[in-house]
């Protein structure tokens, strides 16, 4: 099984590239959707969110109000990071979960979509990692106009994560996502490929050590 780490910085448009892969036959883990997940009401994770930041961070059907979270936390690197301590080991055991249900049912390519994938330090983690990036100017535009955000918080939310750059020279493929949807879909296309080739590859070695 090829593991892939897909990342970008946010409104890169990474969720999009990777519906596309599911498109294409890749297995997804959602860090996001495990990230929801984690912090349902009742989990651990939750109960500390509400310990450290008050019952403010709450909507009123008890689920986290994650607007009200992340006013109080973006601006702030120390409160990121404690919030990224609750919240990031929950996300971990899940995903392990997921992981394990994938290799039991024989998925070739799984795709965990892993927004701080090089924040956290886990690039090694995975076999390959495939970045999707936008010019700043463009991700900020979406923030504001497609999200509803204010530009000072969507400034901030960008400015919290490492720069694309960095990101760019630590990927081993990486999407652009700054012009129409048939350039990226080609992409998106081409990336799978190798992908998949690589995949069978492994698959080869894999199978040629077993059988030898």
């Amino acid at each position: 099984m090829l593991l892939v780490g897909l990342t970008g910085n946010i409104a890169a448009g990474k969720s999009t590239v990777a519906q596309q892969f599911v498109a294409l036959g890749a297995a997804l883990v959602d860090a996001d959707r495990l990230a929801r997940e984690a912090v349902r009401p009742h989990t651990p994770a939750l109960e500390a969110i509400v310990s450290r930041w008050g019952r403010a961070v709450l909507a009123p059907d008890g689920h986290l109000d994650r607007p009200a979270l992340r006013r109080l936390v973006f601006e702030h690197p120390d409160e990121l990071e404690a919030l990224n301590a609750i919240v990031h080991p929950e996300v971990a055991r899940l995903r392990e979960a997921e992981l394990a249900a994938a290799r039991a049912g024989g998925a070739r390519v799984v795709v965990c979509d892993v927004p701080l994938l090089f924040e956290r330090d886990l690039a090694g983690d995975y076999d390959v990692v495939v970045l999707v990036d936008a010019p700043r100017e463009l991700r900020l535009e979406r923030l504001v106009h497609d999200r509803g955000l204010r530009e000072p918080e969507a400034m901030a939310m960008i400015a919290a994560q490492m720069p694309a750059e960095l990101k760019r020279a630590r990927a081993d493929h990486v999407i652009e996502n700054g012009g129409t949807r048939e350039a990226l879909a080609a992409r998106v296309a081409e990336v799978w490929r190798a992908l998949e080739g690589r995949a069978e590859a492994r698959a080869g070695l894999t199978g040629g050590l077993s059988g030898g």
